[in-house]
């Protein structure tokens, strides 16, 4: 963070770094790229991670174990090989698009360095990462309240609406806030999908990666980088802790 405001020259404290990086359409594309991919991809996993997590808590000791299980594994491939993984299924020639071919279906993937095909690479990770974040809040919601609900005469629909979401909103929006700032600071696979040299959507890790390569001396770009990614980070945290804490309350 210091040194975002450093004088390149050295011994004085300037604002030019910032207004040089951030005035620049390179970086404002970078930064809004990752931003709106990260929003992306956390929604839909708030979305699908949301019913996945209430059903998990649901099921039988068994079943919960072998399904934690697999979302475990699920969550921590990720990098280099689950980029690999993409390409092999979802790719040009991968298992699935020639599948869809060979079955005579029009429908193609999103190649993998669309927005989209990064939007599906991420969910595979972050989809398991939301589900095991809000998955103790699930058992907040007791049966006897579904019960109690059912003789005043309320429907399933009144039960979420006034009982259910808001008291897992606050969890949920924790998740949802932890996974959107997981995607912002993402690199190793949107590295291996897009490529560090001039990528066909650039992100803030990936011109960040570009500054430290390119060697170039001088640059107070990488700081100022650097330091727009802590400052979403501590805002976020701060946000979740935040949520957590109402959360609490009804506890």
């Amino acid at each position: 963070m210091r040194a975002s405001f450093a004088e390149p020259a050295g011994g004085g404290v300037t604002l030019a770094n910032w207004i040089s990086v951030l005035g620049g359409r390179s970086a404002r594309t970078a930064i809004g790229n990752s931003l709106a991919l990260a929003v992306v991809v956390a929604t839909i996993a708030l979305i699908v991670g949301g019913p996945l997590a209430w059903s998990l808590a649901r099921m039988a000791r068994g079943w919960r174990a072998l399904n934690l299980g697999l979302l475990t594994v699920a969550n921590n491939f990720s990098g280099i090989g689950l980029a690999f993984g993409y390409v092999a299924a979802l790719g040009s020639y991968g298992m699935i698009t020639l599948g869809l071919k060979a079955l005579g279906v029009g429908a193609t993937p999103p190649a993998p360095t669309s927005f989209w095909g990064l939007v599906i690479a991420y969910e595979y990770g972050i989809v398991p990462m939301f589900v095991l974040l809000t998955l103790p809040a699930m058992s907040l919601i007791r049966e006897e309240w579904w019960e109690a609900c059912q003789c005043c005469g309320a429907g399933r629909l009144q039960f979420w609406r006034h009982v259910g979401l808001p008291m897992l909103a606050p969890f949920l929006g924790a998740g949802w806030l932890l996974c959107f700032t997981w995607a912002v600071g993402l690199y190793g696979l949107p590295v291996a999908l897009l490529g560090s040299s001039r990528p066909t959507y650039p992100l803030i890790t990936i011109d960040m990666s570009r500054t430290m390569m390119g060697s170039l001396f001088g640059s107070q770009r990488m700081p100022v980088l650097a330091a727009v990614l802590m400052i979403l980070a501590v805002g976020s945290l701060w946000l979740y802790r935040w949520l957590l804490k109402r959360g609490t309350n009804w506890l």
